[in-house]
């Protein structure tokens, strides 16, 4: 895979910070990565329709970053992810930056949204409730060694 520029990779990250661009509106943020993988206008206009209506962002299109909360621009960091319909989906500590209440409420849609796109996904977290409650198969990493895949219950035991 070293051999493959990352735009040929099939991979898209989501980062602890979000990572929007705030001079670009919703709509332009999500659509990033398909106009970078020079997809045509009907392509990114169906893409970023179907991914925020998903994340249940399509009344915020036309808005820009400054002009959401913290949650709301955690679901465009998402979507401009889950848009590009990648292979793997690298999550790094995604809800870390929200508040208690609207990670809980995140993590319940976030894995229901990740079942939903079919995207095989890691997700780093140092939270264990949130490890427990996302996936549907775990690995547990030490000291850079890792478990067999195996069911969150059964890490935790």
């Amino acid at each position: 895979m070293s051999a493959l520029p990352p735009r040929a990779r099939g991979l898209a990250m989501v980062f602890q910070n979000y990572a929007v661009f705030p001079h670009l509106t919703v709509f332009e943020n999500v659509a990033f990565g398909l106009r970078m993988a020079k997809a045509d206008d009907a392509r990114v206009k169906t893409r970023v329709e179907t991914t925020a209506n998903l994340m249940h962002i399509e009344k915020l299109l036309q808005r820009y970053p400054a002009q959401l909360s913290g949650g709301q621009r955690q679901r465009v960091a998402l979507a401009r992810a889950l848009a590009v319909e990648p292979a793997l989906l690298l999550m790094d500590e995604p809800l870390s930056n929200l508040d208690a209440l609207l990670r809980l409420e995140m993590r319940a849609e976030l894995k229901g949204v990740l079942q939903q796109a079919g995207t095989t996904t890691i997700y780093v977290t140092h939270d264990q409730t949130e490890a427990m409650a996302s996936p549907t198969a775990s690995r547990s990493c030490m000291a850079a060694s890792s478990s067999n895949a195996t069911s969150p219950m059964a890490i935790y035991r």
